[in-house]
């Protein structure tokens, strides 16, 4: 991990090698989650095992072909970038030998991966099955797309992709995931998860702005997010504007106590909630149809 010298929460990316993001579970002083991204060029092969970890690997853009001891797996119709259709994904149980060749003249994937001590079989899930949820309103609309979303046969992994338009407001209302809740009836309230934001921008010179804090101040941070970069999320409330000009992507990788998104908003901006008078018609950004 590449941490930035003003904010510790932020990981730059590396130009030293073709995994130009790592942060480890160490790297985030947390339990459970470890996140990476990686470019290859066309024919180049990575090699790996899943060992005693579940694997998820989303395509960013371009194309590969995966051999494994549990099946093979071919993208045709992979995204140019991010901003130009949707995720392929491909979910690894652990005893996962593998072996990924990229297809394309450059590939750009992410992977996030996590202990697990339960058998699944794994997933490959094509852009058309990926479900889109239009989520806030006015100029907090934004876009998300269910990758590994709460209820995906897996143990710990969730992952979504959110599309936050120029100027808007993302993860907002703020709300926080780092104590888990449930109520007098047993139901799950809020999940103690840990999680990344790693961003993409429209234009190179572009950037977000992440706000990570708790309420009793023990942690206020604020990043400033550029094309690459990491956010960390140990706790606390954390939301994002994307700058003005700039549509902003990022891939959330969570994991926790619970395969969930369950969540608490933060009392003092619940209001918000419900006060939308309607919903920004640059949603959704991307869609299934754009890719290929």
């Amino acid at each position: 991990m590449k941490q930035d010298q003003q904010c510790r929460l932020l990981a730059k990316p590396s130009d030293a090698t073709a995994v130009y993001q790592h942060i480890s579970r160490e790297d985030g002083a947390w339990q459970y989650l470890n996140f990476a991204a990686r470019v290859m060029r066309r024919d180049e092969i990575w090699k790996g095992d899943t060992g005693d970890h579940e694997y998820a690997i989303i395509l960013l853009g371009g194309n590969y072909r995966v051999n494994t001891n549990k099946g093979a797996w071919q993208t045709v119709n992979g995204r140019k970038d991010v901003f130009s259709g949707m995720a392929h994904s491909l979910y690894l149980p652990r005893h996962t030998p593998f072996e990924l060749i990229a297809e394309s003249d450059v590939l750009d994937i992410a992977y996030g991966w996590c202990e697990t001590d339960r058998d699944f079989l794994p997933v490959f899930k094509r852009p058309e099955e990926v479900q889109i949820e239009v989520r806030g309103g006015d100029n907090a609309t934004r876009q998300i797309n269910d990758l590994l979303g709460p209820g995906f046969p897996c143990h710990r992994l969730v992952a979504v992709e959110v599309y936050t338009p120029s100027g808007n407001w993302s993860s907002f209302p703020a709300h926080k995931h780092d104590e888990r809740i449930v109520d007098e009836n047993g139901t799950l309230v809020e999940a103690r998860l840990e999680e990344t934001y790693f961003y993409k921008i429209s234009k190179p010179q572009g950037y977000a702005i992440q706000r990570v804090y708790t309420a009793d101040g023990s942690l206020d941070e604020i990043a400033v997010a550029r094309h690459n970069d990491v956010v960390l999320v140990p706790k606390g409330y954390h939301p994002v504007v994307a700058g003005h000009g700039y549509d902003v992507y990022y891939l959330n990788f969570l994991a926790g106590s619970d395969q969930s998104l369950a969540n608490t908003p933060d009392p003092d901006h619940a209001w918000i909630f419900g006060t939308w008078k309607g919903q920004d018609e640059r949603i959704p950004m991307v869609t299934a149809k754009m890719n290929g």
